[in-house]
């Protein structure tokens, strides 16, 4: 028997790695806080605007952003 749905207190890091794909498209650093605007915008799950709202404040590159939040840098 296999245990292949999701853990429901996990989120969904593919709307993660979705929101920084889309975001860091043409642009190299982002601060946190336009991040944690478009994660709003995006209606990301309460769980990870918690993430993205403990950053600490200034710019992050996409990479940065990934490995702290918890993402994958395609």
């Amino acid at each position: 028997m296999t245990d292949d749905a999701p853990v429901p207190d996990e989120p969904d890091n593919r709307q993660l790695d979705d929101l920084l794909d889309d975001i860091y498209h043409g642009q190299e650093r982002i601060t946190q806080a336009d991040i944690y605007r478009r994660a709003v915008a995006a209606e990301l799950p309460a769980e990870l605007l918690t993430r993205i709202a403990a950053l600490p404040q200034g710019e992050y590159a996409a990479d940065e952003a990934a490995d702290l939040l918890g993402g994958t840098v395609a």
